[in-house]
This record gives structure tokens, C-alpha cells and sequence, in this order.
């Protein structure tokens, strides 16, 4: 029998111990010989047909554990168990699954936000209150809460991949995005504007339009730290210095609050583009991307059924 993905939890955290670097196809096979399954069982395929349900339940499995910090991935392709995952090993735990990881702080932190971000809800914080949310979801609002935590994970491994591309690389990730969202016409056009203008704090400049009636310019910078206010007002000067009334901002960080809420007074207008929605503008739009699989929900057509 396949095991579910909490069963799985507490082996691949004993596989890990080792302290070695492991690629989920390596881990796969080893939690299937663990669990002595059958070759048939190690080949029966998910709902839609595009992985195995074992390789399926193991992904899940090392994320749970890797929201919860017990492992970390040092790679995008690989895990590796952390001094948290080796100390909770030393106590023996007899199993590790949801109820088990929501007593772990990192991992209450990562579901609360979640939630709050997802449904807009307040709630104590605690344990027991996640819990209750998640029970009484209808079964769409599980899928579409499901569907949020895919969408999240995708979101943040965009985040990273970006982070370690070159300067030059995002540049040409901008220029993709914002053709695909309509602007620029062409990519060579945009291309031969963006990133080479560097005057005053702005990286490029693309048509706002296919046809070029206006333009729009973007300042794309790979930021480590929070963008504040200050980083706002030296590009509203670089627009007024070109004559400028519109400008994009995109960081792979964040904005502080004051960068936020900060409104010209002239007839300026910016757009502030932090790295979460860039990277759900990318998911969006199809960019760095690509559909794993599809699920169609059906409902009853009660037009159907009229006589």
C-alpha cells in the first residue's frame, strides 16, 4: 500500500540524517523500498497522469518538512537535513505529521501567514485556530486553497532562481514580462532601449503601447535589502529629469510602507513592482514557466435536465 505524504515524513527525515545532499529521485526509490512496495505501486500514477503518486507524496512530504526548517534545500534540486531536523531526530519522535509540525513555530508562522494572506481572515495566534480554518473549508475552497499553496511555492522558487541570475539576465526577464502584459511592441525593440540608458537611476525605456505613442520608464534592480522611500524619490527625479511622467520600479525585495503609500505631487505616476508580484505577474502571464497539469472542475448543467 502507497503510503500518504505524512506517513512519509518521519523516513525521509531518518534518510537525510546522513547530513548528505539528496535529489528527490534519489529519495523516491529508497522510501520505496523502505515501504516494500510493488512495481506497480511504485508506477500508479496520480489523477492526472503526469507523475507517480509515490514521487508525488515524497515532494509533498520534504515540503511540509522544509516549511517547518527541519530540512533545507541548498539547491533547488536537492535537500539536505538541518541542525533543527537533526536535534528533533534525537528525540525520537514515534511519527512526524501535520498535527506533529504545527506544534514547530516556523511551521505555525508559515500556515498563519498563509492563511491571513489567502482569506483575509484575523484569528488568535495559535495552533488550534489554523486548524479549525482548514477544517471547515468546503471542498472548492480546498482546492482553490491548494491550488494558492502551489501557486505560493512556484512564487518563491521564481524568487530565488532570479536572485541568482545575472543583472543583465533580469533585465531581459523584465523586458519578456512587460511584452507579454502588452507593452513594448516587439522584443527587439524593447531590447534595444532597456538597460542601456542607465541616466540618473533609470535602466530602460519601453513603448507603452505597440504603436509608441508613449513611453514608459523602468528602473530594474536585484535589491537584498527593503526599497525605501529615499530609493522612490531619486527615480521620480531621474523621470523628471528626462521629462518623464511615467515609471515602472520592480525589485526582486520588497518596498517599505513609506515607499508604498509615497504619491507624487506633480502629474507623476509609478508603479511599484515588489518580487512576490513579479513573480505572480510571471506565473500570470507565462513567463519562466511552464503548465504541469491541468484539472477541470465540473459542475451540474441543470439547463440540461429542463424538459
Amino acid at each position: 500500500m502507497i503510503p500518504d505524504f505524512q506517513t512519509i515524513m518521519l523516513p525521509l527525515l531518518k534518510i537525510l540524517a546522513d547530513k548528505k545532499e539528496h535529489t528527490l529521485r534519489e529519495l523516491v526509490p529508497q522510501i520505496c523500498d523502505k515501504f516494500s512496495l510493488t512495481n506497480e505501486e511504485r508506477n500508479e500514477l496520480v489523477p492526472s497522469g503526469v507523475q507517480t503518486k509515490i514521487y508525488n507524496r515524497v515532494t509533498w512530504g520534504l515540503t511540509h518538512l522544509r516549511k517547518a526548517k527541519l530540512i533545507l534545500s541548498p539547491k533547488r534540486t536537492t535537500v539536505i537535513i538541518s541542525d533543527k531536523g537533526i536535534e528533533t531526530l534525537k528525540t525520537y519522535p514515534k511519527k512526524i505529521d501535520l498535527k506533529y509540525l504545527r506544534e514547530i513555530p516556523d511551521y505555525i508562522s508559515w500556515k498563519e501567514t498563509i492563511l491571513k494572506e489567502k482569506l483575509d481572515i484575523n484569528y488568535p495566534n495559535n495552533k488550534s485556530a489554523v486548524d479549525e480554518i482548514e477544517t471547515e473549508k468546503t471542498p472548492e475552497e480546498l482546492l482553490d486553497y491548494s491550488y494558492s499553496q502551489i501557486k505560493e511555492e512556484l512564487a518563491i522558487e521564481l524568487i530565488d532562481k532570479i536572485k541568482e541570475c545575472t543583472p543583465s539576465f533580469f533585465e531581459r526577464l523584465v523586458v519578456d514580462l512587460l511584452i507579454k502584459m502588452g507593452y513594448g511592441g516587439s522584443r527587439r525593440e524593447a531590447g534595444r532601449v532597456i538597460g542601456k540608458s542607465g541616466d540618473g537611476g533609470i535602466d530602460g525605456i519601453i513603448n507603452e503601447d505597440k504603436l509608441g505613442l508613449d513611453s514608459i520608464y523602468v528602473q530594474a534592480k536585484k535589491w537584498e535589502g527593503v526599497v525605501g522611500r529615499p530609493e522612490i524619490h531619486k527615480f521620480i527625479g531621474a523621470l523628471a529629469g528626462q521629462g518623464a511622467k511615467k515609471g515602472i520600479f520592480i525589485t526582486t525585495s520588497y518596498f517599505t510602507k513609506e515607499a508604498n503609500d509615497y504619491q507624487p505631487k506633480n502629474d507623476t505616476k509609478i508603479v511599484l513592482i515588489d518580487g512576490n508580484k513579479l513573480a505572480n505577474l510571471m506565473i500570470e502571464y507565462g513567463v519562466g514557466v511552464a503548465t504541469k497539469f491541468n484539472y477541470e472542475v465540473k459542475k451540474l448543467d441543470s439547463d440540461y435536465f429542463d424538459e
